[in-house]
């Protein structure tokens, strides 16, 4: 067996006493150049009996120790958990699984998160070394309680990070930890706020870790009248994300043609996005909320709050039982309704008034292909568009666009008398 064995930077008088002796004992040694000092010292007179191995490259290390004798005892050094983008990948890929014995020292994701004292049992990561930046862009749209980043320090490291999470809208919503060396004598742990530089002296071995929290609510008058930023909403704890986007929020404003007084259901209201912001464009609509999870009215309200606006009601439950309690609507967004979304859609066109306008975003073509008929049943002006933005993210030197999840827009208007 070759053993593979993890290590920290005190390496190897740090490791523990089992590890300590197979490396004592082993016929060669393969490590990495920055540990052939510290090996050698700690040696002492047992150096010049043991045969070395020392580079820096995984693939020509793997490659020389294929054609060595089965009998010799061989010990490779690595660093932290050799099977965490570390060389073990490299070694069972060349030399096949039944010859190696891992020994793993922590992670430098399990270091990040001891050095900030938080659980990590549920934390995501997501790795850029020598990757396309655009899935964690895509990965923080489903907003992660915690996610570390292994970066990549030769594409700008913790800079693109920071590129990618203002280029989301979500800078308010996570905290930014810059770990570097971690282990190692010079290690430093510290929080970047948005508006901190980088260090002049970053390490180039470094990763960052997101930790999700509140956005801190800024003023009301502060924020623009519509199209406020994703990260400036409050969302609800176990399912984060579940929101309508910036540029869909846009959209759907336009297209429900808010009239100056009225009538405004949202169904579905999810954080309220979008029913919130009609309030702020005409502050003298009725806005009636209807959201089925539990907890949503006090979400809703709570965002009501950080954007100045007060809806009419707000209620919990499902839409079509608590229909009659909201006088007839002007306009009314459907952004909910499952599996009886087609039901509650009848139930709607019926209360609608004359000349009104309902707008449902749909993220299917089945969607499309069930409610349509519904539309055009109902004798309804039938509009169907769809909505697809595209968002900056850091390339290498330049920008790159990333695709957002296309919008499908079904919208009717009833005719007057």
């Amino acid at each position: 067996m070759i053993d593979v064995i993890g290590t920290d930077a005190g390496a190897p008088a740090s490791l523990p006493p089992m590890h300590q002796h197979l490396v004592q004992n082993a016929d060669l040694v393969a490590a990495p150049k920055r540990l052939l000092p510290q090996l050698v010292d700690w040696l002492g007179s047992r150096a010049d009996d043991q045969q070395r191995l020392v580079s820096d490259d995984p693939i020509a290390l793997s490659d020389a120790l294929a054609p060595l004798a089965p009998t010799l005892r061989i010990v490779v050094l690595a660093s932290g958990d050799p099977l965490w983008f570390g060389i073990g990948r490299v070694l069972i890929e060349r030399l096949g699984s039944e010859r190696l014995r891992f020994h793993p020292a922590p992670s430098s994701m399990q270091l990040a998160f001891a050095r900030l004292g938080k659980p990590w049992q549920g934390a995501e990561w997501i790795s850029l070394h020598g990757r396309d930046p655009s899935p964690l862009a895509q990965r923080l749209q489903k907003r992660p309680a915690a996610l570390a980043v292994l970066t990549d320090p030769g594409r700008g490291g913790v800079e693109e990070v920071r590129a990618i999470l203002r280029g989301s809208g979500l800078e308010s919503s996570y905290s930014l930890w810059l770990c570097e060396a971690l282990g190692h004598h010079d290690e430093r742990v510290q929080r970047l706020e948005a508006t901190r530089p980088c260090p002049d002296d970053l390490h180039p071995l470094h990763l960052v870790v997101l930790l999700a929290q509140p956005p801190a609510a800024s003023a009301a008058e502060a924020l623009p009248l519509f199209g406020i930023a994703d990260g400036d909403y409050l969302q609800h704890d176990d399912r984060p994300g579940l929101m309508t986007k910036r540029e869909v929020r846009i959209q759907l404003l336009a297209d429900l043609e808010l009239p100056e007084q009225g009538v405004l259901w949202d169904l579905g209201a999810g954080t309220g996005s979008v029913g919130l912001e009609a309030l702020r464009l005409r502050p003298q609509l009725q806005l009636m909320a209807i959201e089925r999870r539990s907890g949503g009215g006090a979400l809703i309200q709570a965002n009501a709050q950080r954007l100045g606006v007060a809806p009419a009601s707000v209620l919990e439950g499902d839409a079509r039982t608590l229909l009659p309690q909201l006088p007839d609507p002007d306009r009314v967004l459907v952004g909910g309704g499952g599996r009886q979304r087609a039901t509650l859609l009848k139930a709607v066109i019926d209360r609608l008034r004359p000349g009104g306008v309902v707008v449902i975003p749909l993220a299917t073509l089945e969607a499309l292909a069930e409610l349509r008929p519904v539309l055009e049943q109902a004798e309804l002006q039938l509009q169907i568009s769809q909505q697809q933005a595209w968002r900056g993210q850091p390339l290498a030197e330049g920008t790159r666009l990333a695709p957002m999840n296309p919008v499908l827009i079904l919208k009717g208007t009833k005719a007057q008398p």
